[in-house]
């Protein structure tokens, strides 16, 4: 009994204090004429609450570091997640027909697997191949009529610097009613009487080319690139396009600097001139090297040299490649480069080594380029053999 009495009055204590403390008259406050009792009671309590969980101490990193032991665990149970989604055989069936020359760079390989289109191919540079192949395409498929298709095609190509016959090719568009995807990425600033690509080149009014794209890093000196064609093409193009076109924008200072080079390309045609003189002089320069042949056109400013006799192995023949490029730089200070590809590249040409000119070179450093790949291949090759 007198245990529970000594409860009883601690509780009813307890109660007075409290009541007294609602009661009280500093801590009574009005807000919007409403009566508000016992205010500092309440924000007491949030004082009390917000000091336990500070003293909790959860904010602070561990003390004990990972052992290797756990890093290589969670390591082992990491998937890094592909940038690129996976294709479906869904999304293989959408309606796009691509007709792709074999030799095309890694930059349009990529681009037109992930397109996510039916792909075919042609041979390179080949415009009976390319005919034969529009015929199948057209007469196999019944639906071909109602769907999105498109002849795929470099200007210049990087891997055999050869030119399109641009002529020939929108002839055969017409004919079978598809689209031209023209990169104009090596032949910009290039080919024609004043540089505007492969269209001035053969004398192709533009409007017939559907989608023209070229990368501003070759004859204009900066970095990115552009994408243009009919307005209807442009505008589903900006509202289908990946993310990156809006958040990796092309910086203003580089749109800037490609202007400018074209603006010193139209005030100085004699630049074209000197460039073709320049591709003139080292093919004319090369066409008795031993061993290696020029498989590039006549008018390319990339001179892409081949070995006349393949050792039957790209592997082996690229390892000749690379030691004739190496000794050139390390005895004669000229720097050329092996058209190296990765496991993903489907290009079907030969490897080579690719010289690329330009207007800025002078006749004694074509002559020295000439001079040193000539005696570095001899060398090279003759002990091959």
């Amino acid at each position: 009994m007198n245990t529970m009495a000594s409860v009883t009055n601690i509780v009813n204590a307890t109660l007075d204090m409290v009541t007294l403390a609602f009661e009280a008259p500093f801590a009574r406050a009005v807000v919007f004429g409403v009566h508000i009792s016992g205010h500092l009671f309440v924000e007491g309590l949030l004082a009390v609450v917000i000091f336990f969980l500070l003293s909790q101490k959860s904010y602070k990193p561990p003390k004990r570091p990972l052992t290797k032991k756990e890093i290589d665990e969670l390591c082992e149970e990491w998937v890094p997640e592909s940038l690129i989604p996976p294709i479906t055989e869904e999304m293989q069936c959408e309606p796009h027909v691509l007709e792709r020359d074999e030799g095309v760079h890694w930059g349009i390989q990529n681009g037109v697997y992930l397109s996510r289109s039916t792909i075919v191919y042609f041979k390179h540079n080949d415009m009976e191949s390319l005919q034969s192949t529009l015929e199948k395409v057209t007469l196999d498929n019944k639906r071909a009529k109602k769907l999105r298709r498109y002849i795929v095609v470099e200007a210049i190509y990087q891997n055999s610097g050869q030119i399109a016959p641009l002529d020939e090719i929108v002839r055969l568009k017409e004919k079978y009613r598809f689209r031209v995807l023209l990169d104009e990425s090596n032949s910009l600033g290039v080919l024609g009487s004043s540089g505007r690509g492969l269209t001035e080149h053969h004398g192709v009014p533009v409007e017939k080319i559907d989608i023209i794209t070229a990368a501003m890093g070759h004859a204009l000196a900066t970095e990115g690139g552009f994408c243009t064609g009919r307005a209807r093409v442009i505008d589903h193009q900006r509202l289908s396009s990946s993310g990156y076109v809006f958040s990796a924008s092309l910086p203003p200072y580089l749109a800037s600097a490609a202007i400018t080079a074209i603006d010193i390309l139209q005030e100085n045609p004699d630049l074209i001139t000197k460039l073709k003189k320049n591709i003139s002089m080292l093919c004319k320069g090369l066409l008795d090297i031993q061993g290696l042949e020029v498989m590039s056109d006549a008018q390319s400013p990339i001179v892409f040299l081949r070995l006349k006799n393949s050792t039957g192995s790209s592997k082996n023949d690229l390892q000749l490649l690379k030691e004739i490029a190496d000794r050139a730089l390390k005895e004669d200070s000229v720097f050329v480069v092996t058209s190296k590809r990765s496991t993903l590249d489907k290009c079907r040409l030969p490897v080579g080594i690719r010289l690329f000119v330009s207007a800025g070179h002078s006749e004694s450093d074509l002559l020295k380029a000439s001079e040193s790949l000539k005696r570095v291949a001899a060398v090279v090759l003759s002990r091959h053999n």
